[in-house]
């Protein structure tokens, strides 16, 4: 099963080294190529009391808004008009486009957001990829690593399974996408761009196609309460 088509356009330093059949590599070399060249220190915008800045290697771009309670551990890339609300807790190994949102009580660990995703409320991200304007409703969970710590690959609905040659890997989600609100993806999912899932949505590992609507089913009993 081919993978779903996912990003329209990578901004320039990613573009070299993707590999459109395994998008998963560009949480390896290349983020680590991009992060490795940043300087100890380059900050545009004002760091207002309550930020928390550790370690070194953080870049941050003009107009960014950061407020308090915010935690950002480099090495850290974040672009220009990025938002960062209170609470969030950015970890080391991250690179955050021009408009991303993170917001509250929301962790990013070794993610990329492409310009313009959006982790607004209550959010994990942890080892994933989110495409260009890329929504995660309220209590959206990318779960990175598996209980029995194996090696994640992703099902291909005809018995075979692809390899990752990761231990960790949450979510791969090409441009549009959006869920609803306390979506869990399992480790080793691919969600082509455009789909949307609707809420409480849980996703398996594997591969789910771009421009779908993934629903949620149902049954509900009232009873008369004694």
């Amino acid at each position: 099963m081919p993978l779903p088509e996912l990003f329209a356009e990578l901004p320039a330093p990613f573009r070299p080294e993707y590999d459109p059949a395994a998008p998963w590599s560009l949480l390896g070399v290349p983020l680590d190529a991009l992060l490795d060249a940043l300087p100890s220190e380059q900050i545009a915008c004002a760091i207002g009391p309550g930020v928390h800045l550790r370690g070194d290697r953080i870049a941050i771009g003009k107009g960014t808004r950061i407020l308090p309670g915010a935690v950002i551990e480099g090495p850290i890339w974040i672009g220009e008009e990025v938002e960062i609300r209170p609470g969030a807790y950015l970890r080391g190994g991250c690179w955050l486009g021009d408009g991303a949102v993170v917001g509250a009580n929301t962790e990013v660990k070794r993610s990329i957001l492409l310009p313009g995703a959006h982790a607004p409320h209550l959010n994990y991200v942890g080892d994933s990829v989110l495409g260009r304007r890329v929504n995660l409703g309220a209590g959206t969970i990318l779960s990175n690593f598996r209980h029995d710590g194996r090696e994640i690959a992703l099902p291909l609905g005809d018995g075979r399974r692809l390899p990752t040659g990761r231990r960790k890997l949450g979510a791969i989600l090409g441009d549009g996408v959006a869920t609803g609100c306390n979506c869990v993806l399992h480790p080793g999912t691919v969600v082509g761009a455009g789909t949307h899932l609707y809420p409480g949505v849980q996703l398996r590992a594997g591969v789910w196609p771009a421009g779908a609507i993934v629903k949620l089913r149902q049954e509900l009993e009232i009873v008369t309460r004694a």
